[in-house]
């Protein structure tokens, strides 16, 4: 009996995982959208003063070609609920953050980028102690 409600349970996900998995997607779709906004702004319709690959400096170009492929990358894995897909939408925070709060004379300076990833690093942390914890609780 008690095995048939364990498996009811893993049937049945708790209000904890569903919104994980909703805030997942919810990511998901943000980094879909940088991913474009990078990716527009290689092709050369993006309208600035580094509008085309072959202008932009360097830096710029290194910057722009890795999060054009990480960040379409990452919302594939994190919309499928995948473990690499957190992985890789990391490290995409973390070269954004770089790039925008230590690198601003080169990058420019985004802090609503920069605060924007460090609260999503932060509500994911949250959401994996508190799904640890109801874990624990469950398993004894």
């Amino acid at each position: 009996m008690s095995d048939s409600a364990g498996r009811l349970h893993e049937l049945h996900p708790s209000a904890v995982e569903t919104a994980f998995a909703w805030f997942l997607r919810i990511v998901a779709a943000y980094c879909l959208l940088f991913g474009m906004l990078y990716w527009v702004r290689l092709i050369g319709v993006y309208d600035g003063p580094m509008w085309r690959y072959d202008l932009m400096p360097v830096h710029w170009q290194i910057a722009s070609v890795m999060l054009a492929v990480f960040f379409p990358f990452a919302a594939i894995g994190l919309w499928m609920l995948s473990s690499w897909g957190p992985v890789i939408w990391f490290i995409c925070a973390v070269t954004e953050i770089v790039m925008y709060g230590v690198l601003p004379d080169l990058f420019g300076s985004r802090p609503l980028i920069v605060a924007t990833n460090i609260a999503v690093a932060l509500i994911y942390a949250g959401f994996r102690i508190v799904l640890h914890l109801q874990r624990r609780r469950a398993a004894q």
